[in-house]
C-alpha cells in the first residue's frame, strides 16, 4: 500500500490530468472530477481489493461503479495511473475514435469500465445487481458505487435504494458526493434534497458521513469504516461532503465549472496550484 504522501502526490497529479484533459478538447466536467479526486485515489489505491489485470466478470475482487459518469476525467486518470491502460492514452480524451469518451462506455473495451454511465440515476441499480450476483456466487467481496447529490433527484434511485434496504444487500457501499451543486445551480435551489442520510436510513441503510471528502486521511478512514460496517444485514451509505472544483481556487464555491473547460490562461493558473508530482502524460 502507498503511504499518505504517495497518495497525496497522486491526488495532485490526477488533478493536473483532469485539467489538461478538458482543456485540450475544450470540453468536459472538471468541477465534480476535482471534487472526487481524493475519493477515487483512495478507493483504487488503498481500499478496494483488486486482482491483477481486468475482466468484465470481476469475480473474487471488489467492484466499483461510477453512476455520475460525467466526471469521467477523474475516473480515467485514476484508472490509468493504477495501470489499467497506458497513461499516455489520457491525451485522447473525447477525441473521435478514442476509448475515453465524455461518458464512460463499454463497447470500446476500456479496461476498468464495466458499465456505460452518465444517464443519471442508473448506477445504483447496476451496483445492486452486481452485489446480488456476488452473493449468489458466494463471493465475499464488496461493491462500491459513487453518485452525485443532484443525481438523487432521479426517481429510479429511490426504488433501488428501497430494494437494497428491504433485501439486505449488505455487500454494497454507496457514496453520495454531497457538493451541493449541479449544472443549473445549487441543489438547494434546483430541487432541495433535505437530509440525505436520514432518507437512506429510513429505507433501511446503515449511514455514515465523511465530513471533509477532500481530506485524504478522512476519506481513507471513512472508507475503511464503511467496509467494517458491511456484512451486517444493511447496505452502507456514505454521505461525503466535498467541494466542487477543489484544488483550484477560482473553480471552488460555484457551479460554474460543472461542465466548462479552462482557457489557456486559466489552465496555467490552475496548474500552478497543482505542481507536477508524478509526471504528466
Amino acid at each position: 500500500m502507498p503511504n499518505t504522501q504517495e497518495l497525496q502526490d497522486l491526488v495532485v497529479q490526477v488533478r493536473r490530468d483532469i485539467l489538461r484533459m478538458v482543456h485540450k478538447v475544450n470540453s468536459g466536467h472538471p468541477g465534480g472530477s476535482l471534487g472526487c479526486t481524493e475519493f477515487l485515489v483512495a478507493l483504487y489505491n488503498e481500499v478496494m481489493e483488486l486482482k491483477e489485470g481486468f475482466d468484465m466478470d470481476g469475480k473474487e475482487e471488489d467492484l466499483f461503479f461510477l453512476s455520475n459518469g460525467h466526471i469521467s476525467p477523474v475516473f480515467y486518470s485514476v484508472l490509468a495511473r493504477r495501470g489499467y491502460f497506458p497513461i499516455e492514452e489520457l491525451g485522447t480524451f473525447r477525441l473521435i475514435n478514442s476509448r475515453l469518451q465524455g461518458h464512460p462506455t463499454t463497447h470500446e473495451g476500456l479496461p476498468g469500465v464495466r458499465i456505460a454511465s452518465g444517464s443519471l440515476g442508473q448506477g445504483m441499480s447496476v451496483a445492486i445487481g452486481a452485489a446480488e450476483a456476488k452473493k449468489l456466487n458466494g463471493d465475499k467481496h464488496l461493491v462500491f458505487s459513487l453518485h452525485g447529490d443532484g443525481e438523487l433527484q432521479e426517481g429510479q434511485n429511490w426504488e433501488a435504494i428501497m430494494y437494497a434496504g428491504s433485501k439486505n444487500v449488505d455487500n454494497l457501499i454507496a457514496t453520495v458526493d454531497r457538493n451541493g451543486q449541479q449544472i443549473d445551480g445549487p441543489t438547494s435551489e434546483v430541487m432541495a434534497l433535505g437530509d440525505i442520510g436520514e432518507k437512506f436510513r429510513v429505507f433501511g441503510w446503515e449511514v455514515m458521513t465523511i465530513e471533509d471528502g477532500n481530506n485524504l486521511e478522512q476519506v481513507v478512514a471513512g472508507l475503511q469504516k464503511a467496509k467494517s460496517l458491511a456484512g451486517n444485514g444493511k447496505p452502507v451509505c456514505i454521505v461525503m461532503n466535498t467541494m466542487m472544483g477543489n484544488g483550484v481556487d477560482f473553480m471552488m464555491h460555484t457551479h460554474a465549472w460543472h461542465g466548462k473547460a479552462p482557457n489557456d490562461e486559466q489552465l496555467a493558473k490552475a496548474l500552478e496550484q497543482n505542481p507536477e508530482t508524478l509526471g504528466d502524460y
